[in-house]
């Protein structure tokens, strides 16, 4: 059966569809706007998270039911200036309905990381999979996978870093915000959007309205900082917990700068990973992810 879909046109992001054949997401538009190639900033930023080796992990070595992965999808706005892309979760879901998360989900046997990241973005949005092709001039670069996070339910998440490629060498940069147009699946995503990336270095923005709010709390004996974002488009969408802090993570590496608000010093969980997985904590049965 076709999975139902919402088709979203939201100013934030647009992953144009098309389709003679319905299993083909993604097309760009005839014309695509033209846009300044990455600004010198954001070169950077994409030049540190590609060169970014992550420490050892366990990720691999754990049990199946334990493992998932989430896409750090970025792209340059007109600006030159990187944003990321989140979704918000279907209030149907039996785990962290209404959250904003990062596309991504459960691994499948034998995928890596980055393949199931893959996977769960071209299921909940429409990317395609790590075996198809965008539309010209559109790609996906693999930059990075970052240290494995641990969700509440106890489920492993490893954040893979990736960079959508917008250049043509005969026009310039297409504009993904305007050439492109997601389609969700209604059954997990409600709805799409994008943030500017480096904001999730900042205690503030100029936009006047309140944009961070954190504390700290205890997690599995450790200080754990929560982070609250509130991004504002057609209405407020807030990122908090692990998805907050992933991104922040990511900021941090490609931008070599710490954030303006207290934090986590270390990336990911591997540490508490490590330790209960040595306490039997990770074994076969794990709680649902989605």
């Amino acid at each position: 059966m076709r999975r139902p879909q919402l088709n979203l046109n939201l100013r934030t992001l647009r992953f144009s569809t098309y389709s003679p054949n319905q299993n083909q997401l993604f097309h760009s538009k005839p014309t695509p706007n033209i846009m300044a190639p990455l600004n010198p900033t954001s070169q950077e930023a994409i030049a540190r998270l590609r060169n970014y080796v992550p420490p050892p992990t366990v990720y691999d070595s754990l049990p199946l039911s334990r493992r998932a992965a989430v896409l750090i999808l970025l792209f340059a706005d007109a600006k030159g200036d990187l944003r990321v892309v989140v979704t918000i979760r279907a209030k149907t879901l039996s785990s962290y309905a209404g959250d904003a998360a990062l596309p991504g989900g459960r691994a499948e046997h034998a995928e890596t990381a980055f393949q199931t990241a893959r996977r769960e973005a071209s299921e909940e949005i429409g990317l395609p999979d790590i075996n198809q092709k965008l539309p010209p001039p559109f790609s996906v670069e693999h930059l990075c996978e970052f240290p494995a996070n641990l969700a509440r339910t106890e489920v492993v998440v490893r954040p893979c870093v990736a960079f959508l490629h917008s250049y043509d060498p005969a026009l310039g940069n297409a504009d993904p915000e305007v050439s492109l147009i997601p389609i969700l699946d209604a059954r997990e995503v409600e709805a799409v959007f994008t943030a500017p990336f480096k904001d999730f270095l900042c205690g503030s923005v100029q936009s006047g309205h309140e944009w961070y709010r954190g504390s700290w709390g205890m997690w599995h004996n450790s200080h754990w900082r929560m982070h609250q974002f509130f991004v504002r488009e057609d209405q407020v969408y807030r990122i908090f917990g692990m998805t907050a802090r992933i991104i922040v993570d990511a900021a941090r590496v490609a931008y070599a700068q710490e954030p303006e608000f207290e934090h986590n010093s270390h990336f990911g969980d591997e540490e508490m990973i490590a330790k209960l997985r040595q306490l039997g904590r990770l074994g076969e049965k794990a709680a649902r992810l989605s």
